[in-house]
């Protein structure tokens, strides 16, 4: 499952703030080191930050979806292994539980359950 990009309806606003603030002057300066130039730095940054992010979901996305498709074809693959050796040496020996099998004698059966007359 994909992971949700993200958006910024803080930036959306700061952006339509700018363009009504280039409207009145492309170098408005309101004092305190506020001005239309550094508000625009600060839109861009933020912008491209937001796009960082976004393409490094999507990577960490296609790396997950390589994992589990790795996870898939090793499990698949040890499955292989261990019927190999039960193949070669049977499923009573060394080499079987060395490989990480049960020995068939060492396994556990399920009780029966019992039926209760009904009365």
């Amino acid at each position: 499952m994909a992971r949700r990009k993200r958006s910024s309806r803080t930036l959306e606003r700061a952006q339509l703030r700018l363009d009504g603030i280039l409207a009145i002057d492309s170098k408005l300066n309101v004092g305190g080191g506020f001005t239309a130039p550094g508000y625009q730095k600060l839109i861009d940054q933020l912008r491209s930050e937001i796009s960082a992010y976004n393409t490094a979901l999507s990577n960490v996305d296609a790396m997950t979806d390589r994992v589990a498709e790795l996870e898939k074809q090793l499990a698949e693959y040890s499955e292989r292994m261990l019927l190999g050796v039960a193949s070669n040496y049977g499923r009573d020996s060394q080499e079987y539980e060395k490989a990480g099998g049960v020995k068939k004698r060492d396994r556990k059966r399920a009780a029966k359950k019992t039926a209760v007359a009904a009365g």
